[in-house]
């Protein structure tokens, strides 16, 4: 009881976090406070998923189950890189637009 106590309670606050960057990506005006917004969060919320997932196989089959951590570390190490190229185009963008005097959408 107390293992589904915590993944649950693990699960709750994924989903919080999630809800988090939702709100971020609602409220913020600029592409580039979005991007941000909802990085973080995120990312956290599938450490959270990855670590209830972990803590329900290992309470169920009674051996460490860790290969789901592979899902989160490849997660982590693609997500910045991927804000990162997303960031730059838009920011090429924004700029090939304001040099010829548009405005970007």
């Amino acid at each position: 009881m107390i293992v589904d106590l915590v993944v649950s309670l693990l699960l709750l606050a994924s989903g919080i976090l999630v809800l988090t960057a939702a709100a971020g990506l609602w409220r913020l005006q600029d592409f580039f406070l979005r991007l941000h917004a909802a990085a973080l969060p995120n990312t956290l919320a599938s450490w959270a998923v990855a670590l209830a997932s972990a803590i329900h196989l290992t309470a169920g089959t009674g051996r460490l189950a860790l290969h789901h951590w592979v899902i989160v570390i490849l997660l982590s190490i693609t997500a910045p890189i991927t804000t990162m190229l997303v960031a730059r185009a838009a920011l090429f963008r924004w700029r090939a637009h304001s040099a010829d005097g548009t405005k970007p959408k």
